[in-house]
């Protein structure tokens, strides 16, 4: 059995989860997720969502942990929320936001500017003497992950000297450059 599919979801206080027709539904403080799934039996019983499969085939094994740490996301995401930092190295290098729209100047002629999607809410941070810090935060998991993948697609870390925009705590192999 998955070890991760048999262990249950527990469902914190203010969360609600409702499964009808293929559909998971989780509602809670932060706003509500929804989500298809197939080949799994999903009950919600005493705070707890259990996950069952109907057969030992392959997919229906890779399904039950996948459906799992989905729901877990659901969870964890309409109750905490997550969280994701960008960090931008290098000279001239600046993030501002106005709303949803995120300013990046990145070293190409014209600045980069980015409709953020209403879920999310940005923040760029700038300290005199520290990195801009661009700080992304909602209740969908996937989709605070996507966006920063695509800001940081934008110029991502070269591995000569380090520049370019990455997470936070990210390490950045670096290469030596011409031996003389």
């Amino acid at each position: 059995m998955s070890r991760i599919g048999k262990s249950p979801v527990a469902i914190p206080e203010g969360v609600t989860v409702s499964v009808n027709d293929g559909m998971v539904t989780v509602k809670g403080k932060l706003g509500e997720l929804t989500q298809e799934f197939s080949d799994i039996d999903i009950k919600v019983e005493d705070d707890q969502v259990l996950l069952e499969r109907f057969s030992e085939k392959k997919d229906f094994k890779s399904k039950h942990g996948l459906y799992r740490s989905l729901i877990h996301n659901m969870v964890e995401g309409v109750s905490k929320g997550f969280t994701k930092e960008l960090e931008m190295i290098g000279v001239g290098y600046r993030a501002s936001n106005q709303g949803q729209k995120l300013d990046l100047a990145v070293g190409f002629s014209h600045n980069i500017v980015m409709d953020i999607a209403p879920e999310v809410t940005v923040e760029a941070i700038a300290e005199k003497g520290k990195n801009p810090i661009i700080k992304l935060t909602s209740f969908d998991k996937q989709l605070v992950g996507q966006v920063a993948a695509k800001i940081r697609s934008f110029r991502t870390p070269e591995p000569y000297k380090g520049k370019g925009i990455r997470f936070v705590g990210e390490q950045v192999r670096r290469k030596a450059g011409k031996s003389a």
